[in-house]
């Protein structure tokens, strides 16, 4: 590790596990406090305590009150990596009106909220990066909720970056990625990963390696803004 992030402040939005705990690991790794949120704070905190140094903030996405409560608690920041989602993968002809909305403020309009209210208090070196996702780029009977919110992930960070500059704003749009959160499968998860390899163009699915890597990255690419990074081993173009 190089330290790139040596003495900032990392505020990672659904760091508490999966994923979003290897995030939060990777940028203290590279030097940065870490700042875990979760809407579990007991969650947050158990996270955080397994990583030198973090810190651990609730915070509720959904809701704009939890939102400012937790920015003021973290206290003031470098960048802000936004992981939250609230899955609703059902046949259109079945979807919840409620459970869509939910998805869409978890990965959208909570994000929103985010730079609404961290804008101002991120330096000029400052970012936003949010989660999009494969589905976006591959439509799927019964992903219809989850591909269009993670398209307009794509488009937020375009808006974003356009608005709130110079502060940067960009996204990752992750594949099948063995982070954890594939666990639950048991002992069918090999041969899940398998067939999501054979949808991917390098052969394989993805690490949580291969994701914190390009968030490390973005944290540092001070001349990228307003980008979608594919960390899909090319899954959307097949």
């Amino acid at each position: 590790m190089n330290q790139q992030l040596t003495g900032q402040r990392v505020l990672v939005v659904g760091g508490a596990r999966d994923l979003g705990l290897a995030v939060a690991r990777a940028v203290a790794a590279e030097g940065a406090t870490a700042v875990v949120g979760a809407r579990d704070a007991a969650r947050a905190a158990a996270a955080a305590g397994t990583i030198e140094g973090a810190k651990s903030v609730r915070v509720d996405v959904t809701d704009e009150v939890s939102i400012v409560a937790a920015l003021r608690e973290a206290g003031p920041l470098d960048h802000v990596v936004v992981l939250a989602s609230a899955h609703h993968n059902v046949p259109v002809t079945e979807l919840d009106h409620d459970r869509t909305v939910a998805a869409f403020e978890a990965k959208v309009i909570g994000p929103l909220m985010l730079a609404k209210h961290t804008a101002r208090g991120l330096p000029a070196h400052g970012s936003i990066v949010l989660f999009s996702g494969v589905a976006a780029w591959n439509p799927s009977p019964g992903y219809a909720v989850m591909g269009i919110a993670n398209g307009a992930v794509a488009f937020a960070v375009q808006h974003l970056a356009a608005e709130l500059a110079p502060v940067r704003v960009n996204a990752v749009s992750p594949g099948i990625v063995d982070s954890g959160s594939w666990d639950g499968l048991g002992a069918g998860k090999p041969a899940f990963l398998a067939q999501a390899a054979g949808g991917t163009l390098v052969g394989r699915a993805g690490s949580a390696d291969d994701v914190t890597a390009a968030v490390v990255w973005l944290l540092g690419a001070g001349f990228v803004s307003g980008e979608t990074i594919h960390v899909e081993g090319g899954a959307r173009l097949r």
